[in-house]
């Protein structure tokens, strides 16, 4: 009976893939060594700056091999880096507030995803600007 390949979501932080939790036990699972992708990740991800939140959709194929796909970085992170502040806010309540050209720059960012190649620039720029709202974050002209 053939097994299928499996497909383990993680979001680690940019050149600090370890084998410990959440990376081990979530390969580990699968039988693969963690040690290997996190190497490979550490690599890959060495243009970021460090501590930067990667999202990675890694599939594991039925042999125990891997292949990863790395994402860009998640977009409260990014609107909380745009705005300055560590932690959300309120819609009554706004934590911060960035610019529009600051939810453009974001837009930008996530256009680069393998998942967003197709997507227009104005949907991806109104989900950030929804994503702002929700965190609590003022978006002003």
């Amino acid at each position: 009976m053939a097994s299928k390949a499996a497909l383990v979501k993680l979001v680690v932080e940019a050149g600090k893939a370890a084998p410990a939790p959440p990376v081990g036990p979530a390969l580990g699972s699968k039988g693969v060594k963690a040690i290997d992708f996190c190497k490979e990740f550490n690599a890959r991800t060495a243009i970021y700056n460090e501590g930067t939140p990667i999202p990675v959709l890694i599939q594991v194929k039925p042999d125990r091999t891997f292949t990863f796909m790395l994402k860009s970085p998640v977009t409260s992170w990014l609107l909380f880096k745009a705005a300055g502040i560590t932690k959300g806010g309120s819609k009554t309540e706004p934590a911060g507030e960035i610019s529009l050209k600051h939810v453009w720059e974001i837009a930008k960012i996530k256009k680069t995803d393998e998942l967003h190649k197709d997507v227009d620039m104005r949907a991806i720029v109104g989900s950030v600007i929804s994503t702002a709202k929700q965190a609590g974050i003022k978006v002003v002209p």
